[in-house]
This record gives C-alpha cells, sequence and structure tokens, in this order.
C-alpha cells in the first residue's frame, strides 16, 4: 500500500474484508474536545476507534508510549488486525493522530497500512457518507508482531545524537515552542529543543485542506531545514504523535525512513540531565 490514500479511493474499497478502517484521533491536553464522543456522533462506515492511549505501555508515566511486541500483538488482534489486514488510520482533524497508528503498526512489521489523506474533514467534503453510534464489535485476530528497533529511538538514542551530532533530529512542535517563546500544552513543561535540532513543523506539511504536499514539495521543504537524507534522522515533537506525521512526510518525500523519538520533548524536558536550548 502506499503510504496515504484518497477518500475516493477509500470510497471503492469499503466493505471489502480484508480493510481495516480506524479513526484514530487524539486531541492535545488543551484541547477540549472528546475523541471518542465526536466518534460517536460521525465516522467513516465500518470504522472503529483507535485509542493511542490504550495501544500503548501501561507501565511508564509518559503519555502513550509504544507498547511491547507482546501487548501489541494481543491488543491490535483484539481490534480486528490479522498480518493480511489493508489498515488505514484516519482523524477528525485531517492529518494529525492518524499518522501515529500508521507508525505503531509499521514498527511492529506491518507494511499494509496507510492514512487517509485529508482525514474526516477531507472525507465529508468529497461527500462521503457517515454512520452514527456505536461501531461493531470487532472478530479477534491473530497478529504476528514483528519489531524493528531502527523505527524507535529512545532517549538514549538522542542523548548520542545530540552528543556526537550523528543523527539530524527533526521537531515538529510549532516554531514558538521549539524557540521557546511558546508554553507547551502541558502545565509545567518548559518549551525550547534540543541541541542541533531543526524545526519541521508538522502543519508545513500540510495544505490548507489538511492533505500532505506533494513529495517535490516535501523533499525542498526538508532540504531548507538541511535534511536530505545524507544521515540518519530521528523525528521528535511534544509526546511522540506529530513526529509520526513528520515522519510519514519523509516517507512520502522519498527519503529515508527515521526513527521516531517516543518520549519526545515531554521525557527531554523533564529529565534533569539532558541539554536544552532556547532560540529567543
Amino acid at each position: 500500500m502506499q503510504e496515504l490514500v484518497s477518500a475516493e479511493w477509500l470510497k471503492g474499497e469499503l466493505g471489502k474484508p480484508d480493510l481495516v478502517v480506524f479513526d484514530a484521533t487524539y486531541y492535545l491536553p488543551n484541547e477540549p474536545q472528546d475523541a471518542q464522543a465526536l466518534f460517536l456522533e460521525a465516522h467513516i462506515p465500518g470504522a472503529r476507534f483507535f485509542d493511542v492511549n490504550e495501544v500503548a505501555d501501561p507501565e511508564t508515566n509518559l503519555p502513550h508510549m509504544a507498547p511491547t511486541a507482546g501487548r501489541a500483538a494481543r491488543l491490535l488482534g483484539q481490534l480486528g488486525i490479522a498480518n493480511s489486514s489493508r489498515v488505514v488510520f484516519y482523524d477528525q482533524k485531517g492529518l494529525f493522530s492518524a499518522a501515529r497508528g500508521w507508525w505503531l503498526l509499521r514498527l511492529f512489521g506491518h507494511e499494509r497500512v496507510a492514512v487517509l489523506d485529508g482525514g474526516l474533514p477531507k472525507w465529508r467534503t468529497e461527500g462521503g457518507e457517515l454512520a452514527h453510534g456505536a461501531a461493531s464489535a470487532p472478530r479477534a485476530q491473530t497478529f504476528w508482531a514483528d519489531f524493528i528497533a531502527a523505527r524507535l529511538a529512545g532517549i538514549g538514542d538522542v542523548k548520542r545524537a545530540v552528543a556526537s551530532r550523528s543523527a539530524q533530529i527533526i521537531d515538529a512542535r510549532s516554531p514558538g515552542r521549539f524557540d521557546g517563546t511558546a508554553p507547551e500544552p502541558r502545565p509545567g513543561l518548559p518549551s525550547g529543543h534540543m541541541p542541533g535540532a531543526c524545526n519541521v513543523p508538522a502543519t508545513a506539511l500540510l495544505a490548507p485542506d489538511q492533505t500532505m504536499l506533494p513529495p517535490e514539495v516535501l523533499r525542498e521543504l526538508f532540504a531548507r531545514a538541511g535534511v536530505d537524507g545524507s544521515k540518519p534522522t530521528i523525528t521528535s515533537c511534544g509526546t511522540g504523535i506529530t513526529a509520526c506525521v513528520v515522519a510519514l512526510g519523509l516517507v512520502r518525500a522519498g527519503l529515508p525512513e527515521p526513527a521516531v523519538y517516543d518520549g519526545s520533548w515531554t521525557e527531554w524536558a523533564a529529565r534533569p540531565e539532558t541539554p536544552k536550548e532556547k532560540s529567543a
């Protein structure tokens, strides 16, 4: 599967037995929205809700960290995903947290996964049908997880990358949060960035209709930030959500796939030993 699929494509594929569709919407702590309640109000027919806080590691106080392979296999199977499934994620914003679902499945070796370009807003604009109420319970499947370590970066990996400049760290947060001039959405967390990181806001990869920019435009955008594929890349953000949007953008641009720093700035900023910088 291509990493992005259109609303038109999805209309033609809905209902096929190997296709599984998820609403993977996640709202930031400062956004007064209930993703699951909004799913009940309107969703793509046949879709089920994918909770990024549930398909996660329950043993850490960091938000929605990637689960172990064993937990991933169990939960993804319970959600109705088999290794033969084609999986499409979308979200209610356009293209935000759906990329997190895309990355999680790829982290555990599932390549038949895509993001709906433009998400639910684009689906609505193009006249896609909507369903309401609770989704039907999935039929449990067997999912074999093949963990791909190169797609995940831990804090130790990032510390080494910062110290040696052996990898390019791409921060997907807004310029103000990166520079240290705007607050973080989580109370008590300082803004700023890791030394040597560059800022490519996830929103910069999107057109006004929330679809992702064409590959050649993405390559130019990354090149202006100093990202040309000549060294390994690590994407980061606040909590590992929009870092996955940038990972998706790199893949779409034809650049080497990065590792996603799952703990991202929430982990880095909270650790007293990690270096932090501000641009202002």
